[in-house]
């Protein structure tokens, strides 16, 4: 894998360029797509990680997961995840903040867990440097200057009977709020995973209710999302 692909052009010509994302999530976006350059903090679940992932690495970006050595390479590429474009860093030690302005320089989207070891002066420089580079940066966890949060809450898994059945797709609330064009809130029902593929929106009043089996309230865990 090459880290060659950012130029030395300067912040202004990544200014309005989006990256695809699935329709399902643009209802909580203010831009069309991840706009180069944004910071989207996301918590929760490691399934919205993956379907912030899915359609950029799809269509040929790259991106970087660090920090999440617990990580399911093949549970992603079930999440549509081109998997041959996602580098991971399990163990970043404790250059992180380095690990990930380095990854910046050359990846299209840059993901990480561990943000409370990144300090206040390096979450500014970070921000700097993704403008720059145009690339979409995705802490996992909080993260005071971020475009928007998303956040999933409510999480409950169909298809578990009295004794019987198994898990077969999970309903949640994502949640968004943010500044500037992202500061009026925004939510939407989502199945991550539905019966039919990574991702679906939950319409009317709820696909579970169509399923024969009793809802399981489960946490949402940002491992195994």
């Amino acid at each position: 894998m090459s880290l060659a692909r950012v130029s030395t052009a300067s912040g202004e010509e990544f200014a309005g360029r989006t990256l695809p994302v699935r329709p399902e999530l643009r209802a909580v976006l203010p831009w069309p797509g991840l706009r180069r350059g944004a910071t989207i903090a996301l918590r929760g679940s490691t399934s919205l990680l993956f379907a912030i992932l899915a359609s950029a690495t799809a269509e040929g970006s790259w991106a970087a997961v660090v920090g999440l050595p617990g990580l399911s390479v093949l549970a992603a590429a079930e999440a549509g995840v081109a998997v041959e474009r996602m580098a991971l860093v399990p163990r970043p030690g404790t250059q992180l903040g380095e690990v990930v302005a380095a990854l910046t320089d050359g990846l299209d989207l840059v993901a990480f867990a561990g943000t409370t070891m990144i300090s206040t002066a390096q979450t500014r420089k970070l921000a700097a440097r993704v403008r720059q580079r145009g690339t979409v940066l995705l802490p996992l966890g909080p993260w005071p200057s971020a475009d928007v949060e998303l956040r999933c809450a409510n999480g409950r898994w169909y298809g578990v009977g009295a004794g019987d059945g198994h898990l077969r797709y999970r309903e949640v609330e994502v949640h968004a709020t943010g500044r500037g064009a992202a500061a009026r809130p925004r939510s939407v029902r989502m199945l991550m995973p539905d019966p039919g593929g990574p991702v679906a929106l939950a319409t009317g009043t709820g696909n579970a209710r169509k399923d024969q089996h009793s809802p399981a309230t489960l946490p949402i865990s940002r491992a195994t999302g």
